[in-house]
């Protein structure tokens, strides 16, 4: 069992920059693979960002290619969103999600965060 705690979003002027963490327990961690959903309000949760277990394969969506940066640090459990160039577009709850079978870009996951607000005002 893995569960996983979003933390670091918030209110941030257009332009600006929020780095959310996904803390995961269970020892299991570091061989799952991860991923970033977000979902705004009467919109469909969405593909942000995945990587494999061990950081070697990453991507992002085309709508956050070159402002938003996904990694990992699996001795802390954790991975990590940067999100720069930040967008009203942008505002979302984002969702932390882990599999053991790897990433993808579809909501497959096993285990999901209960996510983090972030709201970007223009």
């Amino acid at each position: 069992q893995v569960q996983l705690v979003e933390s670091g979003g918030g209110l941030v002027q257009a332009g600006g920059s929020l780095r959310l963490s996904c803390a995961a327990s269970g020892r299991t961690f570091r061989n799952y693979g991860a991923g970033w959903f977000r979902q705004a309000p009467g919109k469909e949760r969405e593909f942000v960002a995945g990587i494999s277990w061990s950081g070697g394969s990453a991507a992002v969506a085309d709508s956050v290619k070159g402002r938003f940066t996904i990694s990992r640090d699996n001795a802390k459990n954790t991975v990590y969103l940067q999100m720069n160039s930040l967008k009203p577009e942008d505002t979302a709850v984002y969702y932390c999600a882990a599999d053991p079978t790897g990433w993808g870009t579809g909501p497959n996951y096993a285990y999901w965060g209960q996510g983090t607000q972030v709201t970007v005002s223009s």
